[in-house]
């Protein structure tokens, strides 16, 4: 399974420890991934989504999964996510 934020597409950045002497070792920032049950409003379901932490508190934030996943472009959210963004579409324009 990808680390990788399903909602913002956060995932593992690379760098450096560095020590007192100055040695550099690579190691690896993993975000903090959390498996959560959100509730859609629109589909009337809860959803299950592996998100970041920061994703979490944006989704409350805007107001819910609903009026994130409509201002969110599609280029970061992940197939599931964007699948989800269609259903949510559908079920307000009717």
């Amino acid at each position: 399974m990808a680390r990788r934020c399903e909602l913002t597409g956060k995932g593992v950045l690379v760098g450096n420890n560095v020590s007192h002497a100055l040695n550099r070792t690579r190691r690896r920032f993993l975000p903090n991934l959390v498996n959560v049950t959100l509730i859609s409003e629109a589909l009337s379901r809860p959803v299950k989504l592996r998100i970041t932490a920061y994703a979490l508190r944006s989704v409350e934030h805007r107001g819910g999964l609903d009026a994130f996943l409509l201002k969110q472009s599609d280029d970061t959210l992940s197939p599931l996510a964007q699948g989800i963004k269609k259903e949510v579409r559908a079920a307000l324009t009717v």
